[in-house]
């Protein structure tokens, strides 16, 4: 089996173990101290990642949230020699943005993307009820797979008591609630990420994945994105002043989303209620 340097021996030999030995490794991302291989086998595909330098911190930290969450998914990780790494089976599917690509395209099959979507809140409300946050949705981190949603990229991952680490900045900065921006600024460690910024995070992908834009409109408030840093855009955000879009390409989808994103966090639905209320809304188009 030829592998590429940067993979620790102990992570070589659990991929070997879960796929067989005749593996094929393919690269898909190195970003940010992480790369992660499909592998291959004769026995199996799983996906390997392994943390370095920024990384090791990060790959550990989920592959503990897998664990202690029990997803059927995980099959293991470690941290040896100035690295972590952590084994999945292979999740074959699409991922919601992928899903949602026909619509943003201009494309009238809008059943299957409110599917994709009800199902997608179904899994976040299963975190939930566990009692715990995803804490970095994002368009890609749902993979529809034949045997539903599976939540992926749980680095940050948290629930009252559960080590947040260091670094927690929120996730993508662009789908963060106002009052979650605000946490973060104030450096105040842990912060707390509640149900309630996890169904905003939820709701403003949804937005994206339907409209291809982020859910603030920064033009109409004066900010350019491209130049602010992300601590500035955090700021811009916590004041609650960043107005959603005024164009809806999808104006019923939008008009369920519109609610998430606007009203106070005591009044947002849970993750199980949006999910209801896009199937309504399936129901209604039929």
């Amino acid at each position: 089996m030829s592998t590429p340097s940067p993979i620790p021996a102990a992570a070589q030999a659990a991929t070997a173990e879960h796929c067989g030995r005749d593996l094929v490794l393919t690269e898909v991302t190195d970003r940010r101290g992480s790369a992660v291989w499909k592998a291959a086998g004769p026995e199996g595909t799983a996906a390997l990642k392994v943390g370095r330098g920024d990384g090791v911190e990060v790959t550990a930290r989920e592959a503990a949230a897998l664990a202690a969450l029990e997803v059927d998914y995980f099959v293991g990780g470690g941290v040896t020699h100035g690295a972590a790494w952590l084994l999945t089976d292979w999740l074959e599917g699409p991922s919601t943005w992928e899903v949602f690509a026909p619509v943003r395209a201009g494309g009238a099959d809008r059943q299957h993307a409110l599917a994709a979507a009800a199902d997608l809140c179904s899994a976040v409300a299963v975190l939930h009820a566990a009692g715990w946050v995803h804490a970095d949705l994002q368009p890609s981190h749902g993979i529809h797979t034949p045997d539903g949603v599976k939540l992926i990229d749980l680095a940050w991952a948290w629930r009252p008591g559960w080590d947040q680490g260091n670094n927690f900045n929120g996730g993508m900065t662009h789908l963060l609630s106002p009052e979650l921006a605000a946490a973060i600024i104030t450096g105040d460690k842990p912060v707390v990420v509640t149900p309630a910024a996890d169904v905003y995070a939820l709701a403003g992908t949804l937005w994206a994945c339907a409209t291809g834009t982020w859910p603030l409109d920064y033009q109409a408030a004066a900010i350019d994105p491209q130049t602010c840093t992300p601590h500035e855009l955090r700021q811009h955000i916590a004041t609650g002043r960043v107005p959603v879009p005024a164009n809806l390409p999808w104006p019923e989808l939008q008009e369920v989303l519109l609610p998430v994103l606007l009203d106070d966090p005591a009044n947002r639905p849970t993750a199980g209620e949006l999910g209801k209320a896009l199937e309504a809304l399936s129901a209604e188009d039929r």
